[in-house]
Order: structure tokens, then C-alpha cells, then sequence
């Protein structure tokens, strides 16, 4: 016989109850994943700059791929620098110090 188990005991309610409090956890989870995809794309570039230095199309490649990486890190960077403007025009507090 298969008995229901009451979980309201068992597990805590939630705690994200406002679009701040959601941004307070997923915002630092991006920008975590950016800088890690940032770090591999980097080294990536580099290290074809650093394998491949005799054929020049190749180093332009490493180059153009280190170039993107450096501009999409900017862009997360900047887009985290707009949400806290803005959270502080509208006096909403995003973010904490």
C-alpha cells in the first residue's frame, strides 16, 4: 500500500518572493557563467595565437575570437552597470552593496 507523504513539514517555503529577490540569485549566476565563458574564449584565442604564429590568417582568427570575448564581457558588464542605474533611479533595491 503506497501512503501520500506530507511535505510542508519537510521543506522550507519559498524564499523568492519579489522580482528583486529573483534577480538577486540569477544575476550573479550570469555574470559568473560570462566570466567563465570570457576566461575559456580568451585562453581559446590565445592559445591559437600562440600554436598557430607562422600562418597569419589563423592569428587574425585568434585575435578576432580574443577581440569578441573582451567586447561580450563588456556588454554583461555594462548591462549590470544599467539594472543598478536603474534599480537606484526607481529606488528599488536590486542588488545589494
Amino acid at each position: 500500500m503506497v501512503y501520500a507523504i506530507d511535505i510542508s513539514q519537510n521543506f522550507a517555503p519559498a524564499k523568492i518572493t519579489t522580482i528583486a529577490t529573483l534577480l538577486n540569485v540569477i544575476l550573479p549566476l550570469i555574470t559568473a557563467g560570462a566570466a567563465l565563458i570570457f576566461l575559456v574564449m580568451a585562453l581559446l584565442g590565445a592559445f591559437n595565437v600562440l600554436t598557430h604564429g607562422d600562418n597569419p590568417e589563423a592569428v587574425s582568427k585568434g585575435y578576432g575570437t580574443i577581440t569578441f570575448a573582451v567586447l561580450g564581457l563588456l556588454i554583461v558588464i555594462g548591462s549590470f552597470v544599467a539594472i543598478r542605474i536603474i534599480g537606484n533611479m526607481l529606488h528599488i533595491d536590486i542588488l545589494p552593496v
